[in-house]
Formats: structure tokens, C-alpha cells, sequence
């Protein structure tokens, strides 16, 4: 590959990158030289941006974690619309029908991208905990306005939703489940 060609927003362009990487061969084949040909640059280009690739790891991570804000907007304004089963099962689908599983798998699968990763998600598993709190914050504002039952308990609605949903869709090479499966979960877990 040349050096010295530039490249449009090099960080976007290796993120997505390792995305169809972990989407089409999973976190095992995930290595600097095949984000870097999968982006069709050179190797030293990440390690220009970079300070070694489990910081290109722990900051894929840390933007994928960012990039569901949108998701929790979406679920926000949602909050006394709907029903509360279809709000949450069209969340799940899409934030497990996303690169979310493979990224869960690589965070599961390195020590020292968890390590890394401490510092900004202290505790828990990354995507899975902040999916939890998008889950938690929309449960809690849904009691507010007396659509779930006042005693519910959001904390442990919001962990057995996301635990629960992931194990549906954790064989990243099987069929996915569909939304009548996702439905059918949440409906089982979240109370009238």
C-alpha cells in the first residue's frame, strides 16, 4: 500500500473498517493489518492515530458507546406513546441488530481492551451497561406517568431486558430472531 496518501478522516474511515470486519469473519480475525487493508490503507496509518490497537479498540468502543444517544433520544421521546412493549422492543432490535454483539464478543474476548476500557465504563460490560441506562432512565419516566406499575423495579427490568435480548441474538452467524421474538421477551418481562 502507498504511504503518503491521505486519508478523508482517517479515524472514521478504520472504525468502519474493524465494523465490517467483526460483522463478516467476528472478533478472532479482528488484527491492525485487517482494519487496515479492509480500509485500504496502510498498517502504519492506525498506528498514526493510535497509540497500539487496543487504543483503536477501546476508542472504536467508546464511539459505537456514544453513537446510542441517538437510541436513547428515539426512546425518550417515546415516553408516553405506544406502547411501552413496542418502545422497548424496537430499541432492542436495533441496538442488537447493530455491530453491537460483535463489539460485546471482542470487549468479552481482550483483557486489554477491558482494561482500557475501565476508565471511562467502570463497571459492567460496555454497550450492554449503557444500553441498561438508556432501559432504566425510559422505565423510570414511563412509572412517572403510571404506565408500568408504580413498585416496578426498573434496575432489575432494565438487566433481565438487556441479558435477555443479548442471549437472543448472541450467535452472531445463526438466524437473528425476529421483532415478534424481541416482542415477545420484553412483553414477558415488562408488567402491564
Amino acid at each position: 500500500m502507498p504511504t503518503g496518501v491521505a486519508l478523508r478522516d482517517a479515524r472514521e474511515q478504520l472504525f468502519d473498517a474493524a465494523e465490517r470486519v467483526l460483522l463478516r469473519d467476528g472478533p478472532e480475525a479482528l488484527t491492525s493489518r485487517a482494519v487496515t487493508t479492509e480500509a485500504g490503507c496502510a498498517k502504519g496509518v492506525l498506528h498514526r492515530h493510535f497509540t497500539d490497537f487496543d487504543g483503536f479498540l477501546a476508542e472504536l468502543v467508546l464511539d459505537r458507546i456514544q453513537r446510542l444517544d441517538g437510541q436513547a433520544a428515539v426512546l425518550r421521546e417515546s415516553v408516553g406513546r405506544g406502547s411501552v412493549a413496542d418502545n422497548l422492543t424496537t430499541m432492542l432490535t436495533e441496538l442488537f441488530g447493530s455491530v453491537a454483539v460483535a463489539i460485546i464478543s471482542l470487549t468479552i474476548s481482550r483483557d486489554g481492551l477491558r482494561a482500557r476500557l475501565r476508565q471511562a465504563v467502570p463497571t459492567g460490560v460496555p454497550i450492554l451497561t449503557d444500553g441498561g441506562h438508556i432501559i432504566i432512565d425510559y422505565l423510570k419516566a414511563e412509572r412517572d406517568l403510571g404506565r408500568i406499575p408504580a413498585g416496578a423495579d426498573v434496575d432489575t427490568l432494565a438487566l433481565t431486558l438487556i441479558g435477555s435480548t443479548h442471549m437472543l441474538f448472541a450467535d452472531r452467524t445463526g438466524i437473528r430472531p425476529s421483532r415478534q421474538q424481541v416482542q415477545k421477551l420484553v412483553a414477558s418481562v415488562v408488567p402491564d
